[in-house]
């Protein structure tokens, strides 16, 4: 079941909520998209939903993660560390909506006020009618901070550095379990 939080609420610091689940994604941001090939079948995919959706795999990935426990649910609250000692950025977000479907479980969650970006992510995870597994990254961003502008196009790399880093790390999470 799929559940995208109200459009009414509008706690987000960006116009376009829900846009990574509707698509086209939408003008005036960088649009990131990445998939990479994770594992095969149903015990791979249930291993990479539940690290995705509890963010074991941004645990995992070297991320400092701040969110409640058990699986992420829309309206959730989640505060990202990026960066690492005392160059580390707090990123709070807002899970926008979730998928928890028989062959797609997943989520995004869009930038709060502090962020130093405006935009929203999604994360998905997939099991083809074949058995081949899929982890995806699809984000639209722009900065939202002096130090992110002026680093201009180092953050988009930065991001999909981060998504390939991330999809590496969830292939040795499923493949453990």
């Amino acid at each position: 079941m799929t559940r995208l939080i109200s459009a009414g609420r509008d706690t987000v610091n960006y116009p376009d909520r829900g846009a990574t689940r509707r698509r086209p994604l939408p003008a005036g941001y960088h649009h990131l998209h990445h998939r990479t090939r994770i594992g095969r079948g149903r015990a791979a995919f249930e291993a990479a939903g539940t690290a995705v959706t509890t963010f074991g795999a941004h645990r995992a990935s070297g991320m400092l993660v701040r969110a409640g426990h058990g699986a992420v649910r829309p309206g959730s609250r989640v505060v990202v560390g990026i960066g690492w000692g005392p160059l580390r950025i707090s990123a709070p977000c807002e899970v926008i909506w979730t998928a928890y479907e028989p062959a797609r479980i997943g989520f995004a969650y869009g930038t709060l006020a502090g962020h130093p970006e405006c935009g929203e992510e999604s994360f998905t995870v997939s099991l083809d009618p074949d058995g081949a597994v899929w982890f995806e990254v699809t984000a639209f961003s722009r900065p939202d901070a002096w130090y992110t502008r002026l680093a201009g196009p180092v953050v988009p790399f930065l991001q999909l550095r981060y998504a390939r880093w991330l999809g590496r790390t969830l292939r040795k999470l499923a493949v453990a379990a």
